[in-house]
């Protein structure tokens, strides 16, 4: 199965097992991300329903693409100005599309108990601080 996918601004045709650059995405490299801009589904010769597609991908890597140069000169004046550039980019392996890509899905989950804990520590310090008050009495 493949799928058409938009993402910065740009459009992949995708499958199973395919890397792709992309542009910068959040996350770190072992993450796994999903895809849900899917503009096209389809196995084989058949084009089917893109609604509730969703594709699966693990960050492989985050990384800089090739240098682009930019060079300025307006001619007869003495004027010209070399720069260079690196975008940021996300490398992508793409792990499944369609419905195989929903039971994949679940690793993505974990990261917001990592928030939860976080929430909870603030909790913990608020009653030091009520302490603190009742010895100033």
């Amino acid at each position: 199965m493949f799928a058409v996918v938009r993402t910065g601004g740009k459009q992949y045709r995708v499958a199973a097992g395919d890397k792709i650059a992309v542009e910068k995405l959040a996350g770190e490299a072992g993450e796994t991300i999903t895809l849900s801009d899917v503009l096209l589904a389809g196995d084989g010769g058949e084009i089917k329903d893109a609604a509730g597609v969703v594709v699966s991908a693990e960050i492989i890597a985050q990384a800089k693409s090739e240098k682009v140069i930019v060079f300025k000169k307006r001619r007869r004046h003495n004027y010209r100005r070399k720069n260079g550039h690196r975008q940021q980019m996300t490398l992508l392996r793409i792990v499944a599309v369609g419905a195989e890509a929903k039971k994949a899905a679940p690793k993505k989950e974990a990261a917001p108990k990592a928030e939860d804990a976080a929430a909870e520590k603030p909790a913990k310090k608020a009653p030091a601080k009520k302490a603190k008050a009742a010895d100033a009495e």
